[in-house]
């Protein structure tokens, strides 16, 4: 296809339907004329280095400039293409929402916390999208208090979360937040738990995090920037008192940094954290003294991370100073400084210590060695013990232990073939109790699925491990379909986890697997390291050299071998479509991060600022260069590219909408191949797609009814 469009052309689906059809891997796509998107030259120059961005325009919608409404007609003639290519799959994707719906259990309940006297716990009706937040006191047998009816609060809304329960000290109020348009822009509300009443006190334009000082009278919470929706400052409110006269107790200069307010598990403090990718700072003050100026704990050092443990007698420090991978120190309550930092765990090169939780007797270290996770449990007087398990991959962390004085660690376990499980461990006599586990409705048989871990040679000799699993019935001769997803950004782990959702594609012969690329964590800070920055093209080799391994050892083959990834993973997505086009027969690209350079120059994007110690400012030459050389809008050429599906929400605040717009209206406009391009933009949803536990099973069925259409499945 050449650059020749001569206009905007807004496609039907009545008309699309009357083309005729042709025939691929047994699915008849309809041989429908997808949209043309105006071009309109943008220059960009920088550094001596001129480019030309010939849909910049679609970056009106939010800045309601005179081609919003263009934007809009374009994303639903977008669907609406997509909608017709997909025509053919309709009762399919049906059947697989109904599916992938019916293994849920509907009415069900987590395993209640105990916290401050009440148990809490959330529980689902049938048919219902959302949830009941509950609670009852003292005993599991006492009268329950359904606290908040989420499913009747959401009613009417095509949007809905609420995050950030938070009850106060004496047990009576309520604060939580709710977003409206999945933007993460929360409004606070505070409900008496007496009297039933929801408060006036709403408190807009925060990050859902309020936390009660100890005369129950005081919250703190963090407030956004309007406008890049950074988290920006810490802000006190007083019950009953007006919410734009709020005191600001931090206010962050720095851009780069996020921050956030919580309380210590030992209740006896309050902190605000700051942080950027490379350094870390934390002020602290008295819980029941709420009208304190808050205490630097130590200023920020450059390149150094630091988080803090409130013990009722010390400070534990996690810290990466002089060490990579971590260590952990402690300090006196009233001597913070680093200069009074003692080590108590030393920094390991092999092992990563990625948390820390707290109990009066016992600290639980939660370590990383090999990509695998171990939890450590020291009694505060020396002896300590693990918590292991011996499939070849899973995950493993601390769950929910809000009660500081117990001797009970909660936490999840789960595989690619054990659904997710919740134990309770004693950590005095190291008796684990299993007290839940997912249940999959229409029954599930582990012995049924195979689980392996295997590692691919990267480009550089490196070895790089995936997690993968498929059905024993599946064939390894090179035959089977295989999935590869991937991520490779900020440290994330992507560990194997059991997901109901993937029965559908490993009952019909696929394989799915996941690969721990560099930019992740899984492998110690390092790993990490060797994935951001200057370093980043690493992620994408080492995505490929998976995907060749798999190839190699006859897990799959190029024209059964597919790739997805999301937001940052998205990025991954568009990177590998440019780098190695031939080796994938389909990519799904969600939320994908492909404008990078144009992103990071524009510092009113929400998040952009915050993002220069992952990927790079691009107003420094080098990293302008380097980031150039493989954003996946800026590297588009006139060649072949495989099937690809794209997904965007209009509302996202992660990854604005207009990024994944423009590489397809580009790549359509540049690509010489035949093959499948679509776009799908969710109007009324953001970053994370639809808020209801059942509605988000219609994009799933969409990805699956594509992929299944490339293979020719089609039951």
């Amino acid at each position: 296809m050449k650059d020749k469009l001569l206009g905007f052309l807004l496609l039907t689906a009545t008309a699309a339907c009357n083309s005729t059809e042709k025939d691929m891997n047994n699915y008849k796509w309809p041989d429908a004329t997808p949209p043309v998107a105006d071009m309109k030259p943008m220059p960009r120059s920088l550094h001596g280095d001129t480019v030309i961005d010939n849909y910049y325009w679609m970056i009106d919608y939010f800045k309601k400039g005179p081609d919003s409404n263009k934007v809009v007609e374009y994303l639903r003639a977008e669907n609406n293409y997509l909608d017709t290519m997909m025509s053919g799959t309709k009762d399919f994707q049906k059947s697989l929402f109904k599916e992938l719906k019916g293994r849920i259990k509907e009415k069900d309940e987590s395993v209640p916390a105990l916290k401050n006297g009440y148990y809490y716990y959330t529980r689902t009706e049938d048919g219902k999208q959302y949830f009941k937040y509950c609670r009852k006191k003292g005993s599991l047998e006492t009268k329950e208090e359904v606290l908040l009816d989420i499913d009747d609060m959401a009613n009417g809304s095509a949007f809905y979360s609420a995050a950030g329960f938070s009850v106060s000290p004496d047990n009576r109020y309520l604060a939580y937040g709710v977003d409206k348009l999945s933007r993460r822009q929360y409004t606070i509300y505070i409900k008496d738990l007496q009297t039933g009443e929801i408060m006036k006190d709403a408190i807009p334009n925060t990050e859902a995090d309020p936390t009660w000082a100890a005369d129950n009278r005081t919250l703190f919470y963090t407030s956004k920037n309007i406008k890049t929706l950074l988290s920006e400052k810490v802000k006190k409110h007083k019950l009953g008192t007006e919410t734009s006269q709020d005191e600001v107790v931090y206010h962050e200069k720095d851009p780069s940094n996020y921050i956030g307010v919580y309380k210590s598990k030992s209740n006896q403090k309050i902190f605000i954290y700051s942080g950027a990718t490379m350094s870390s700072e934390m002020r602290y003050i008295d819980a029941d003294k709420p009208d304190q100026s808050f205490k630097l704990f130590q200023p920020r050092i450059k390149d150094v991370l630091y988080d803090v443990i409130a013990l009722e007698d010390k400070f534990l420090i996690r810290t990466n100073l002089d060490a990579k991978n971590f260590r952990m120190m402690e300090c006196p309550m009233d001597n913070t400084g680093r200069e009074h930092w003692k080590e108590v765990i030393p920094h390991r090169k092999d092992v990563l210590l990625q948390y820390v939780d707290e109990f009066k007797d016992f600290i639980v270290l939660s370590e990383r060695k090999n990509g695998l996770v171990q939890l450590r449990i020291q009694r505060r007087d020396g002896n300590e013990h693990d918590v292991e398990f011996n499939e070849p991959a899973y995950l493993l962390e601390s769950a929910e232990n809000p009660e500081y004085n117990s001797k009970t660690l909660r936490f999840i376990y789960t595989s690619l073939t054990t659904p997710v499980s919740t134990y309770d461990y004693n950590m005095e006599t190291e008796a684990r109790k299993l007290m839940k586990r997912q249940e999959i409705v229409g029954g599930y048989e582990p012995k049924e699925y195979t689980t392996e871990r295997i590692f691919a040679t990267a480009k550089d000799g490196t070895k790089v491990p995936i997690a993968l699993v498929y059905k024993n019935t599946t064939k390894r001769d090179g035959t089977a379909p295989l999935l590869l997803y991937g991520y490779g950004s900020y440290g994330a782990n992507m560990d194997a986890a059991f997901s109901r959702n993937v029965l559908s594609l490993l009952n019909r012969g696929f394989i799915y697997a996941i690969a721990n690329i560099r930019g992740g964590q899984e492998l110690g800070r390092q790993w990490y390291e060797d994935g951001k920055l200057m370093k980043k093209e690493n992620t994408f080799t080492d995505f490929i050299s998976s995907g060749e391994y798999l190839i190699d050892q006859k897990y799959t083959s190029k024209g059964h071998l597919y790739a997805q990834g999301g937001s940052a993973g998205g990025l991954l997505m568009g990177a590998v479509a440019n780098m190695a086009p031939d080796l994938w027969k389909g990519i799904i690209a969600q939320v994908p991060f492909v404008d990078v350079v144009n992103t990071m120059l524009d510092e009113s994007i929400p998040l952009t600022t915050n993002e220069f110690d992952e990927w790079g400012n691009p107003k420094k030459k080098d990293a302008y260069e380097y980031m150039k050389r493989y954003s996946p809008y800026e590297n588009i050429e006139p060649k072949a590219y495989p099937n690809m599906l794209v997904t965007t929400g209009l509302h996202d605040s992660q990854v604005q909408y207009f990024e994944p717009a423009k590489w397809v209206a580009k790549l359509r406009a540049t690509k010489t191949d035949q093959n499948v391009l679509l776009l799908k933009t969710n109007m009324e949803f953001g970053h994370g797609g639809a808020s209801g536990r059942f509605d988000y099973l219609k994009d799933v069925a969409l990805n699956y009814a594509f992929l299944f259409a490339l293979e020719g499945i089609n039951k």
